[in-house]
């Protein structure tokens, strides 16, 4: 048995989990690992070699050419490519579309399960994604799976792209939140679902703080 605790989080796009999982980790001392940032950075680079992100073939022969380093500074990960800091890069929409296309690729996930499991073997975490409780942590002491309303996921991502100063209209965001949901869901490699042990929490109508402070009296409670 491990003498470190993790806690799963999981959820759709947009629901808040990485935003959530970091004040959560702060919160506790523990370790944030996003995972979804660490296949935004393989989407990235199949990019910049010009492979698409469902390219089953052209993934798999350049995987091993990838070299992930995550570091932490001030408490922020930071995503780390063959040598260089690609943490800004990889925080568009389009990069949002290429890891859910290269995370459905059984050669991606295989490439990334034991460097996700190695940090928590080594630290307390939070780890968030779409397949944490069901996969990557089985054991986990605490499973979460977050979730809001495609509405609400939407209202929230537009509001940050607006905050970052990019162009974005509402509809398009409720669009490709909603193509995202089924293409995760409906993945044949583990796809986006609630493990039987997860505790659901839907923040649709909660703040950030409340959701926060949800989340850790979950945990609490689990851990005793």
């Amino acid at each position: 048995m491990s003498k470190f605790v993790s806690i799963a989080i999981d959820g759709p796009a947009g629901a808040g989990k990485s935003t959530m999982a970091r004040a959560c980790a702060k919160e506790l001392g523990y370790l944030y690992v996003d995972t979804g940032a660490i296949y935004r950075t393989v989407g990235y680079y199949m990019r910049l070699m010009g492979v698409g992100p469902k390219d089953k073939d052209g993934i798999a022969r350049l995987i091993d050419e990838v070299n992930i380093d995550i570091r932490y500074e001030d408490g922020v990960q930071h995503m780390i490519l063959n040598g260089t800091d690609v943490t800004g890069e990889i925080r568009t929409p389009e990069m949002s579309k290429y890891a859910s296309g290269v995370s459905a690729q059984k050669c991606v996930r295989d490439f990334l399960l034991d460097m996700q499991r190695a940090f928590a073997r080594k630290h307390n975490v939070v780890m968030d994604g779409r397949d944490i409780g069901t996969v990557v942590l089985p054991k986990a002491q605490v499973k979460i799976f977050l979730t809001a309303s495609p509405e609400e996921r939407a209202k929230r991502r537009f509001e940050e792209l607006t905050e970052k100063g990019e162009k974005a209209s509402y509809e398009k965001v409720l669009q490709d939140m909603k193509q995202r949901d089924k293409q995760d869901s409906e993945r044949t490699i583990a796809p986006l679902k609630q493990a039987a042990d997860a505790v659901l929490l839907d923040t649709s109508d909660d703040t950030v703080k409340q959701s926060v402070d949800a989340i850790l009296a979950i945990v609490r409670r689990k851990l005793g």
